[in-house]
């Protein structure tokens, strides 16, 4: 059961190796563990789930619920996570711990385990959940560039929830067995849901037509939620009239560096990455690690190659094209710097290029303006950021031709 907070002493050594990776995550599995009787979690649940993908189609299902009662929504809602720092992100999500029931992903309408996974995707707010572990929790937190942290894990043993109460707009959605996934998910999202519940929605397989739900392995569901809204807005948007100026928008968060460029044209996008040495995906390396995925006005066929902050980025977009009602050419551009030391989900595009398109733009006439502009702000020097992709090369160099 739930237990006061033991008074832990933080050094300043602790302070100075914030930047260690390991030492973060091994500071707050500790001070979650300590929280713990034996191996029960009795807590709030943000409410949140995790489905896994290793041995797919049998894979691991379960509560994330924290060692405290109270309102722990935030905890669930990476919404609301945008001007967190890292050690911060690293402290919520810790507290998580993860109860594992391997089960078929064809299992959704199966066992009472399963009912339950499906009882805390469709809660409205958090709510008491009694969690029973075959053995104390362990392993390392886990960390993804595609979905959210959370912290140590252990078998589940048994569950029981208290007091849930179903979201009418999610639970509406579920009751509609007639209804197809990506019909859905649209109209969660038209009706206000955040794209995290509905995220979680179709991972715990309440969405979809009877005979056909199934559980989505969480990453799966995060960037197939990005994708089908994301294309589905362009659909209006590329009937829409092209903008009438060049537009750049800017965060700097996490030690990302962001540039979002809006280019009067039909719609195209292209979203680049750079990653310095000692980040995630760049480890072992003493040079800048490039990497682009590219759309034409038709949209791709394959998977991106940057992975779902492609797909997570576009939604950003896509909204804000939607509300200016035009389209345009995009180009992002996203300097990812030492100080981003280990991957927090691809809430972290979606959410900071939400937060970039919310400020006002700066506006330019021409598109040598706005090149020179975002050269001043990035360190990785305009040609070596056109060498790696296509898009803002093939603009660039079309407008000097075009004014010979």
């Amino acid at each position: 059961m739930a237990v006061d907070a033991p008074q832990i002493r933080v050094t300043g050594d602790v302070y100075r190796n914030m930047r260690n990776p390991y030492l973060l995550k091994d500071f707050y599995r500790f001070k979650t563990i300590q929280l713990m009787k034996d191996n029960e979690v009795y807590g709030s649940s943000p409410p949140d789930i995790f489905v896994g993908r290793i041995g797919w189609p049998h894979v691991y299902i379960g509560p994330l619920v924290p060692p405290q009662l109270g309102d722990t929504s935030i905890l669930g809602t990476p919404e609301r996570w945008a001007d967190k720092t890292i050690p911060e992100i690293v402290e919520m999500r810790s507290m998580l711990i993860r109860g594992m029931h391997r089960t078929s992903v064809k299992s959704a309408d199966n066992g009472r385990i399963e009912e339950m996974m499906k009882e805390m995707a469709l809660a409205e707010k958090y709510s008491a959940v009694d969690v029973k572990l075959k053995h104390a929790p362990g392993g390392a937190m886990s960390f993804s560039e595609n979905s959210q942290p959370f912290g140590p894990g252990a078998p589940l043993e048994e569950m029981s929830i208290e007091n849930s109460r179903a979201d009418v707009r999610l639970e509406n959605a579920y009751e509609d067995d007639s209804m197809g996934a990506s019909t859905a998910m649209l109209e969660l999202y038209e009706n206000g849901v955040e794209v995290s519940k509905i995220q979680r929605a179709l991972a715990a397989g309440t969405l979809g037509r009877k005979g056909r739900r199934v559980f989505v392995p969480t990453r799966w569901s995060i960037t197939a939620t990005d994708d089908t809204i994301s294309k589905t807005k362009l659909k209006t948007i590329k009937q829409y009239e092209p903008i009438d100026a060049v537009r750049i928008y800017e965060n700097y968060s996490l030690d990302n560096r962001w540039i979002i460029m809006m280019i009067p044209g039909s719609w195209e996008y292209e979203s680049m990455e750079a990653w310095y040495p000692n980040t995630t995906w760049n480890l072992n390396s003493k040079e800048i690690d490039m990497g682009a995925s590219y759309e034409p006005f038709d949209g791709r066929r394959t998977y991106a190659e940057i992975g779902g902050c492609y797909y997570a980025a576009r939604l950003a977009v896509s909204e804000r094209l939607e509300a200016l009602k035009g389209q345009a050419k995009v180009v992002i551009l996203r300097e990812v710097h030492s100080g981003y030391i280990m991957p927090v989900g691809v809430w972290n595009v979606r959410e900071h290029v939400r937060a970039a398109l919310r400020t006002e733009p700066r506006i330019f006439p021409g598109l040598n303006d706005a090149v020179a502009y975002a050269a001043s702000k990035l360190e990785i020097p305009i040609p070596v950021w056109m060498r790696n992709g296509k898009l803002l090369k093939r603009l660039f160099y079309q407008k000097l031709l075009s004014a010979n």
